[in-house]
């Protein structure tokens, strides 16, 4: 094994202190683990990643300066039932430390999903329980190994390590074995020992009789829900296509478009992470944010049958983002000139996983970015905008969730999910009353009230560290001298000087919104430099207090948090999500009530998709999306798009007219006949 000086005495050391780590750098940091002394050979590895450097060593740094290369695992020790902390010095060759961590419980592991399943199928109590619903076939059944939540002082986190799988029942192996949800049985396992604790069976309630299938040579059935006797007829094709190629540049994982800068990354926990996010601004770099990642989301469900009551998973606290990401070579997820970047992961060995093509970048056209036609003259001048779109998709059981951040000509920003994928449902007898708390989606067949929560942390670098937060509503002027005619307004800013002010809702009839302004710089009229978020979608929690939702999910009870930096407050929800009873996460970052007055800023944005489940949801549900908007508030002189060259009057239009005229010269390609 090498170390990191040797390695840079090779010339093959990592660039950047931020880049994620190699093959190599993972495989070397497991050797380390494996020959200390808190080692044992039922110790698995759940998270293996880069521990990134601490932020003012980062911000300090310049190409050729030596840094401490570390990496940071988290353990699970089967035998002793604990839990680890492990950080091991890649230049040094050594671990730096070891920490046990008590009364906690990591994130569910791959293997555990498949020893999971396995361990449901051989019990006996769960095999009479199937029996009884008709089904001979176990492995035709399919279990989703789901986290256990917190139900009371029995779920302790450090007395077991828990799950608490459903169980579907497919008619072969491609079959969509949503379709037929096993009602009312509640399996509780023990992910350490990997045995059957419980198995509870609430009545039998029939298997609902429809399929409800997608594939191409299923879905024509004359069994399935839609009914489809034969497709529609074929679309035209639509191609995309960049002659010159891609504007973008990319060294590493460095990435560079038109005047944006900024670095990628990637966690098993949180998938895409973006570090130091820069625009040009006339030469000058201009800091935006250091650090932005999903930190967590929740899916509280709104059901209170023995099934669906217990079902408030947290996709990334419980499970992790990252190790779940798809291969987006795999289907058409993305189109244009595409650029992929593999990730790598760890297995529970420790041992390097490549996730081929886990991020996508591509460029996109967005419409008119800006147009004006002087009527006079009948001169009209447009500008396109476009966008630099980075993503991936993460597959979480039913759900598929596709995370975007786009970055515009105009200087903002986007962050977008878009959700598809399957429906967890249930089970309810045919000629009975549905539950009232879902939707009928098919005969026997209902689809239970939730929703989705979002948060996406953003450590904000505004034109420097010191930023400071305003909430700012439309208001209407008072009655009086000031208002001779009753129709004035104005917008006005309430300085957010302390975390127990930054606990914020919308107001969409006040037109709110939140603005994060330098400190220590200002624009060509003197006022702080700053960008704006636009609130999007979002809805209050509908649980009531004394549920495990409201004492888990505190973090969704607010749309915008702001706290002061602190390295170890990193996801919503909380470090360790697993069966923790709650209180953890923004309510317990926020309690100190620290000052945010020209601070080192950290917003915590939260997205909601309040899903009132349509019969048009299956079988697989039509992307719908959510968004979070920034954009630059007197963070420019003026439209940054301005300093953009004319544009390519080409047209593609198959009619052959023009899309504009300069020095009366059409600009149209010629269109080629139907024949060639």
């Amino acid at each position: 094994m090498t170390t990191v000086n040797e390695r840079r005495q090779a010339g093959t050391v990592t660039a950047h202190p931020l880049e994620p780590l190699t093959a190599d750098e993972m495989a070397a940091a497991t050797a380390i683990i494996n020959a200390a002394p808190g080692w044992n050979d039922q110790t698995r590895f759940v998270y293996l990643e880069l521990a990134e450097p601490p932020k003012e060593e980062v911000l300090a740094w310049t190409p050729g300066t030596d840094w401490n290369r570390c990496a940071a695992a988290l353990l699970r020790d089967r035998k002793n039932r604990a839990t680890y902390e492990v950080v091991v010095s890649l230049t040094d060759g050594d671990v730096v430390r070891w920490d046990t961590v008590e009364g906690v419980q990591p994130p569910m592991m791959f293997e555990e999903f498949m020893q999971c399943e396995e361990a449901v199928r051989s019990d006996a109590r769960w095999q009479d329980a199937m029996r009884k619903r008709g089904v001979e076939d176990f492995e035709l059944c399919m279990i989703d190994p789901w986290a256990s939540g917190y139900t009371g002082p029995s779920d302790d986190p450090a007395k077991h390590r828990l799950a608490r799988p459903l169980t579907f029942v497919r008619r072969s192996e491609h079959d969509n074995g949503y379709a037929r949800p096993v009602e009312g049985l509640i399996v509780t396992v023990d992910l350490d020992d990997m045995t059957v604790i419980d198995v509870v069976d609430h009545g039998v309630v029939p298997l609902p009789p429809k399929a409800g299938n997608w594939y191409p040579e299923l879905k024509l059935d004359d069994d399935n829900i839609l009914g489809i006797s034969e497709e529609r007829a074929p679309l035209k094709p639509l191609e995309i296509t960049q002659p010159d190629g891609p504007t973008f540049s990319v060294d590493g994982h460095h990435v560079t478009w038109s005047n944006w800068q900024l670095r990628l990354g990637f966690t098993p926990r949180e998938g895409l992470v973006l570090y130091d996010v820069n625009y040009v601004d006339k030469g000058v770099v201009r800091p935006i944010i250091y650090r932005a990642s999903l930190s967590e989301m929740y899916v509280p469900y709104g059901d209170p049958n023995p099934t669906h009551w217990n079902k408030n998973v947290f996709d990334e606290g419980e499970y992790g983002l990252g190790w779940l990401a798809n291969s987006l070579e795999l289907g058409c997820d993305c189109l244009g000139e595409i650029r992929y970047f593999d990730a790598l992961v760890n297995d529970q060995d420790g041992q390097p996983m490549v996730m081929k093509n886990a991020i996508c970048m591509h460029e996109e056209d967005y419409s008119i970015g800006w147009k004006h036609t002087d009527f006079r003259t009948e001169r009209a001048q447009v500008q396109r905008n476009r966008r630099l779109v980075v993503s991936f998709i993460a597959t979480v059981g039913n759900y598929e969730y596709c995370f975007y951040w786009n970055f515009y000509l105009d200087g903002s920003i986007e962050f977008e999910i878009k959700l598809t994928g399957i429906l967890s449902l249930g089970a309810f007898e045919e000629g009975t009353e549905p539950p009232p708390f879902g939707t009928v989606v098919a005969p026997g067949l209902y689809a239970p009230n939730h929703e989705h929560y979002f948060s996406v942390r953003m450590d904000m670098r505004l034109d420097g560290e010191r930023n400071n937060l305003y909430e700012v509503d439309s208001i209407s002027e008072p009655e009086g001298e000031g208002n001779p005619h009753n129709n004035a307004w104005r917008a006005v800013k309430r300085h957010l000087t302390s975390e127990s002010e930054a606990q914020c809702m919308p107001d969409p009839l006040a037109g709110r919104t939140w603005l994060v302004t330098s400190a220590d710089k200002t624009n060509h009229v003197g006022q702080p430099t700053g960008y704006k978020i636009e609130p999007g979608a979002y809805s209050a929690p509908l649980w009531r207090a004394g549920s495990q939702q409201a004492a888990r999910g505190g973090f969704a009870t607010k749309q915008l948090w702001g706290t002061a930096y602190d390295p170890t407050q990193m996801f919503a929800a909380g470090q360790y999500v697993a069966q923790n009873p709650g209180g953890d996460g923004l309510p317990r970052y926020v309690a100190g009530d620290r000052s945010l007055v020209d601070s080192d800023l950290v917003l915590w944005y939260t997205m909601g998709a309040h899903h009132v489940v349509r019969p048009e949801d299956w079988p697989v549900m039509p992307t719908s999306k959510v968004a979070m908007h920034l954009k630059p508030f007197g963070f420019f002189a003026g439209n940054p798009m301005l300093d953009l060259p004319a544009e390519d009057k080409s047209c593609h239009s198959d009619h052959g007219t023009c899309c504009g005229q300069e020095g009366g010269t059409c600009h149209c390609r010629p269109v080629e006949s139907a024949e060639g």
